[in-house]
């Protein structure tokens, strides 16, 4: 499993938008400060919007600003925005009865566990988790029997 660049992007952007959380940023300047193409964080500025992570505003001192603090922004928010669900198999997306190899396969519990524990983990790390390099982000499976 890999992150599309958009999400890649999406998440380097508002990651650089942390910095500074209460600054409105234009498109230009964030091309110019992350070093990543115009149209690309113009597409992605979109989606962030559409998402609800990030807000606009038009005109002179318009701009796009976080729509919520770094601390109440999660990687699964985040990449839900720019890619869509997070599915980790195709019969993960769909309701019961859209696979074909439904009637064969027995897997598709095991896949929405899972599933569920990505989405999970994803949901437990925030943009100021991931601003944090140094710091541990989360301890996976906390609570759960060790081996």
């Amino acid at each position: 499993m890999r992150l599309t660049k958009q999400a890649d992007y999406g998440i380097v952007l508002l990651s650089h938008m942390s910095e500074a959380p209460g600054r409105r940023f234009s498109a230009p300047d964030l091309a110019a400060e992350t070093q990543i193409p115009l149209p690309t964080v113009s597409k992605v500025l979109k989606l962030l919007v559409r998402g609800k992570l990030l807000t606009s505003q038009r005109g002179a001192k318009g701009g796009y600003i976080l729509s919520k603090a770094p601390q109440g922004i999660t990687v699964a928010e985040m990449i839900s925005a720019l890619e869509g669900p997070i599915a980790f198999t195709e019969c993960i997306e769909d309701a019961p009865g859209s696979c074909s190899q439904e009637a064969f396969c027995s897997l598709r519990g095991s896949w929405q566990r899972i599933n569920e524990a990505l989405r999970q983990a994803l949901q437990d790390i925030t943009l100021a988790d991931i601003r944090q390099p140094s710091a541990p982000l989360v301890q996976l499976g906390a609570g759960r029997h060790s081996r």
